[in-house]
């Protein structure tokens, strides 16, 4: 539903999501509860694992090779399930309680899930190779009672995509600054750095939409860097932090100076954009664009490595945060098989498991691994990777953990996609608004301080 001014009722629409949530929630316990249905084709082969990724076709062939090599390693066998629809094929299948046996997906999705009952929590110790797993990312797998419910299995941190042929071409340095980028931003709209006599170029690309959460995805580098918590820890529990004067000033300026400044600085279609069809970059019309790492095989493909730089994202006026995230293993909410699903897990996050994922003709699974004993840069032999795993290493926050973030995630996406789509927008009421519906979401999880 929409208020008169055409805009999402973001609290209506929580007390839906709310409702399907606990609606899904007691089948899920009910799953933990009961363990796999018995009519399941490989729920009686104790050597069978049913694996779901959350994956493409090129990235599924990746994946498919790592199973291939676990299975020759140990005997156990793979039922792999690459899912593009990866939730909504979940439901569904703990609406029969039948869970899959592992499941490999985002890090932000942990909180959600723990809260539907839909994993079983994990002994760190139980699982070999965990001591070369660093502090840092197993503390991304601890729920709100303080139990792990999943095992880090791959990382990354944003970075920024400078076309290196354009800023060389125009005579720019490499920026360092917000004030860096708008003004190499501009360059490359205005200045025709593909030497074609057309205004055809735009100065970086930017996944705006609302859908799933993308421009709040997008935007937490941003906000990072801007000295703002969506939510911040307090105590037990959370509260909002979208009201603070960093907040206010930081979208501000991303409104002035990137969705509501000069044309082209950003493609048109960018409030409406999802990564899927943000291919300004790779199509060779857009000049910079703060994404992750995954896109380095693609564009190296589609534009030549020479063409290209991976950088350091520009420091704001907090610093140079950026949104770490990545995937972990987890173990559906079921009885049985225990031990096949550890030693899978211990391949997984292995160095041969790791470098494997890393590696090969198709799109790698792994980023920056997990296994500390391994480099990225050195297994690729490309030393752009060092840039992105010092940036999660050094420079990077990831979402909390612990909440069910999605209705979070979700309902700041819809705040900014509205205050950036009306370039007369009243941030300041927008952003109170926003914090009185984050505070809804955390009260409806019971976290609210």
């Amino acid at each position: 539903m929409r208020d008169r001014r055409g805009c999402i009722d973001l609290r209506l629409r929580r007390g839906h999501r709310l409702a399907a949530t606990l609606a899904v929630s007691g089948l899920l316990f009910g799953t933990a509860a009961c363990g796999s249905g018995s009519g399941s084709a490989r729920a009686g082969d104790p050597n069978t694992l049913e694996v779901w990724t959350r994956s493409d076709p090129e990235s599924a062939q990746t994946y498919e090779r790592v199973f291939a090599a676990f299975t020759k390693k140990t005997g156990i066998k793979i039922d792999y399930q690459p899912v593009m629809n990866f939730d909504q094929q979940l439901q569904s299948r703990a609406s029969t309680k039948d869970l899959p046996d592992v499941m490999i997906n985002d890090t932000a999705l942990m909180g959600s899930y723990q809260a539907q009952g839909l994993l079983k929590p994990i002994t760190p110790a139980s699982i070999a190779g965990h001591g070369e797993i660093t502090a840092k990312s197993w503390s991304s797998t601890v729920g709100r009672d303080g139990r792990h419910y999943g095992i880090p299995y791959s990382r990354q941190a944003m970075t920024l995509f400078v076309r290196k042929d354009w800023r060389e071409k125009l005579g720019l340095p490499q920026p360092k600054t917000w004030q860096d980028t708008l003004a190499l931003a501009k360059a490359f709209a205005t200045r025709d750095p593909d030497g074609d006599g057309r205004k055809d170029t735009y100065g970086m690309v930017v996944p705006g939409s609302a859908q799933n959460g993308y421009v709040a995805w997008w935007g937490a580098s941003w906000l990072w860097q801007g000295g703002v918590r969506i939510i911040e820890k307090d105590g037990t529990g959370y509260r909002p932090a979208m009201d603070s004067a960093a907040a206010l000033r930081t979208v501000t300026w991303m409104k002035d100076n990137l969705f509501c400044g000069d044309n082209g600085v950003i493609q048109p279609s960018a409030l409406t954009s999802v990564t899927a069809n943000t291919t300004n970059f790779q199509d060779g019309n857009a000049g910079m664009y703060l994404t992750g790492p995954y896109n380095i095989s693609t564009f190296d493909k589609a534009l030549g490595k020479g063409k290209y730089e991976v950088l350091p994202a520009p420091a704001g006026p907090a610093g140079n945060d950026v949104l770490a995230d990545g995937e972990n293993i987890y173990f559906g909410a079921r009885t049985g098989k225990g031990k096949q699903e550890q030693a899978l897990a211990a391949f997984l996050i292995s160095p041969e498991g790791q470098t494997l994922a890393m590696t090969g003709d198709h799109q790698p699974v792994v980023r920056i691994p997990v296994n500390s004993t391994l480099d990225a840069a050195k297994v690729r032999g490309d030393a752009r990777w060092s840039v992105v795993q010092k940036a999660y290493e050094d420079d990077s926050l990831q979402f909390p953990n612990a909440p069910d973030w999605a209705p979070i995630k979700q309902d700041t996406a819809d705040s900014l996609n509205a205050l950036f789509t009306y370039c007369g927008s009243d941030v300041k009421a927008g952003l109170k608004e926003l914090n009185d519906t984050l505070a809804g979401d955390l009260k409806d999880q019971d976290l609210l301080k």
